[in-house]
């Protein structure tokens, strides 16, 4: 059972004092000035995430009240209730949730890293279970393993996990599913091996163990981590550096969590400004698809949140600079064929996670394609991306000029066709140091450049080896119904490609291949920030109290993943998750004892400090922070 560390006397909510000086948050070595260029990641605040991550702090005891406990319930399914008389902590019943409500296994226990975690640390107290998390792992492992070492891997992991007389037999696979996996081991040792047997395992542990997990105080510290993802967002809770760009409505700088020491991007959308120009949907849409999309090659929204003036998204922080800076101003235009393959290949899984969540980009271009300080991309800025209904087809006119598929010029229908053409653009400009259909520097009118797209073949120079002159031909078909990724499998069509007949697809999904080129972190990728255009004070427009509606739509707070995936990769999961080596209750999920003793400052507080002092101020009288 969980319990209390040693010498500790309120468990998970008795916060222990963070590295540097106690009771204060963790910053850059230098203090709160950062150089001019892009910020340095305080602590391990910039590592670059990915699908997988953990967790965050929870409330103290004696701060989870009733309408606490309700908040934190509602978000995972649960009901909770009132607590007693005299401030009596919650008992532990009021987690369980009425049998109509929807308990989502793949949601709690694989989706989310921070109920990930706690149920792999609940299965770990049966044997039985954790065999099974264990098999799950081996199989992952199995999944990237290098093509070479696949079969010895496959082998070893049916002899330790599969075999009746092994000790960690996993008797929930079949015999018969065992003997045709060996026999497929055999003859192809493919990375979909094992599929079904962990389709079964993931079967049996959504049921029984499942129903146990939820009545656990594992599941109830999950509770409590909710509650804190879910309390308000302000501009507190950030502190704020240089300017990093500008986008459409807004500059975009650099941030820092107050409480992890966390480095993200703040994009903020000017209120009068999105007024204005009538962006409210666009705006809108852009949040809400960014909050959808959980990929390692997409930026993450981490937080939605606004200020008296601006809508603010903060996203995962790019210190590599884009893709156009890195073509046209780093030497010679243009990359290697092995450096452009890396990136059309990470760009590639990219698009397909946002395709399989329904949404076509629209705005493939080097700009809109970033670095982060390992040398990975992601995609960016999805202002025009949509979502396109299941067996529906959409129609805009929408995009950059020589970037636009034929059928997007054309104004006819499509899904997701113009994405790969887009792609096409991408990796000839990556091999050849210039756009197929407009020479850079060179004014060409926008009708010319759409003539060209329409009914001229683009031309390939010697820089194009065999191999990518066929992938860039294929994925700049004029007839979309031609173009390589739409012709019914998608993004797989182009993973088979020969030009990425070198890469494990599987290892760069997990992160695991070292990319070509790693940025310089003493290097700035960027423009100085005295070279960057300050907007011009938008006249004319007034905020109205019904514009409050959509300022209540943009601005939810946290978002789980990130979130959680924030929680783990700072350590605060590591440093407040506490357990008990003598199997005693700790305070903070005795929900039949007294209150615990009120914490000392540390950690935990540093998630509310701000706001408590602070939540009143206007964007003026915000503390500064010296560049």
């Amino acid at each position: 059972m969980l319990g209390l560390a040693a010498g500790s006397s309120a468990g998970l909510w008795a916060p222990r004092a963070p590295r540097g000086a106690p009771g204060q948050p963790r910053t850059h070595p230098s203090g709160p000035e950062l150089p001019r260029g892009t910020p340095s990641p305080a602590d391990k605040g910039t590592s670059r995430g990915g699908r997988a991550g953990e967790a965050a702090p929870a409330p103290t005891a004696a701060s989870p009240h009733a309408e606490h406990r309700q908040e934190a319930a509602a978000s995972s399914g649960q009901t909770a209730a009132p607590a007693g008389e005299g401030g009596s902590t919650p008992r532990r019943a009021a987690c369980r949730g009425s049998p109509g409500q929807e308990r989502d296994y793949h949601s709690l226990c694989e989706r989310q890293p921070i109920g990930r975690t706690l149920f792999r640390q609940f299965c770990e107290t049966r044997p039985e279970l954790s065999r099974c998390v264990k098999f799950l792992d081996a199989v992952a492992g199995y999944e990237v393993a290098p093509d070479e070492k696949r079969k010895e891997c496959g082998q070893h992991l049916i002899e330790k996990y599969l075999k009746p007389k092994s000790e960690d037999h996993v008797p929930e696979v079949p015999s018969q599913l065992v003997d045709a996996c060996c026999e497929r081991l055999e003859q192809e040792p493919s990375k979909e091996l094992f599929k079904e047997s962990t389709k079964l395992i993931h079967d049996y542990l959504s049921v029984a163990p499942f129903a146990d997990y939820l009545d656990s105080l594992y599941f109830n510290r999950f509770l409590q981590w909710k509650w804190l993802e879910r309390q308000p967002v302000t501009k507190n809770t950030f502190r704020q550096y240089r300017v990093l760009g500008k986008g459409g409505f807004g500059e975009v700088c650099a941030c820092q969590v107050r409480a992890t020491g966390k480095m993200y991007a703040c994009k903020k959308l000017e209120k009068k400004r999105i007024k204005k120009r009538k962006g409210e949907a666009m705006a809108l849409n852009e949040k809400q698809i960014l909050e959808k999309v959980n990929s390692r090659f997409v930026v993450s929204l981490a937080y939605a949140y606004e200020t008296k003036d601006a809508l603010c998204l903060v996203l995962t922080l790019m210190n590599g600079g884009d893709l156009k800076f890195h073509i046209y101003h780093m030497g010679e235009a243009g990359f290697e064929e092995p450096r452009a393959a890396f990136y059309a290949a990470e760009i590639c899984c990219g698009l397909e996670d946002l395709h399989q969540e329904r949404i076509v980009y629209r705005d493939l271009k080097p700009e809109n394609i970033l670095l982060d300080d390992h040398g990975h991309i992601r995609i960016s800025d999805l202002g025009l991306a949509v979502h396109v209904p299941e067996g529906q087809t959409i129609k805009g006119r929408v995009g950059t000029v020589g970037y636009m598929a034929p059928e997007v010029v054309k104004n006819e229908r499509y899904t997701f066709s113009p994405d790969w053409w887009a792609l096409g653009c991408l990796v000839y400009e990556m091999i050849e140091g210039q756009s197929p259909f407009q020479q850079r520097k060179k004014k060409i009118k926008r009708e010319e450049v759409e003539r060209l797209v329409k009914d001229v073949q683009e031309e390939y120079s010697e820089k194009f080896s065999p191999c990518a002159r066929s992938l860039c031909t294929m994925l700049l078909c004029k007839d979309p119904l031609e173009r390589l990724g739409c012709r019914g499998a998608g993004a797989r069509e182009v993973k088979e490609h020969p030009l990425f007949k070198h890469l494990n697809f599987r290892r760069l999904e997990a992160g695991m291949l070292d990319p070509p080129f790693k940025p310089d972190p003493q290097a700035i990728y960027c423009k100085d920030v005295l070279d960057i255009e300050q907007f011009s004070t938008v006249k004319g427009v007034e905020l109205e109290p019904t514009d409050n509606d959509f300022y209540q739509k943009f601005a939810t707070g946290s978002v789980p993943i990130p979130w959680q995936n924030e929680m783990i990769e700072t350590e605060c999961f590591k440093e407040l998750n506490v357990f008990s080596t003598d199997g005693s209750v700790p305070p903070d999920l005795d929900w039949k004892g007294q209150p615990s003793p009120q914490p000392k400052k540390g950690l935990l507080q540093r998630f509310f400090s701000r706001q408590d002092c602070c939540g009143n101020c206007s964007d003026s009288e915000e503390e500064p922070t010296r560049l």
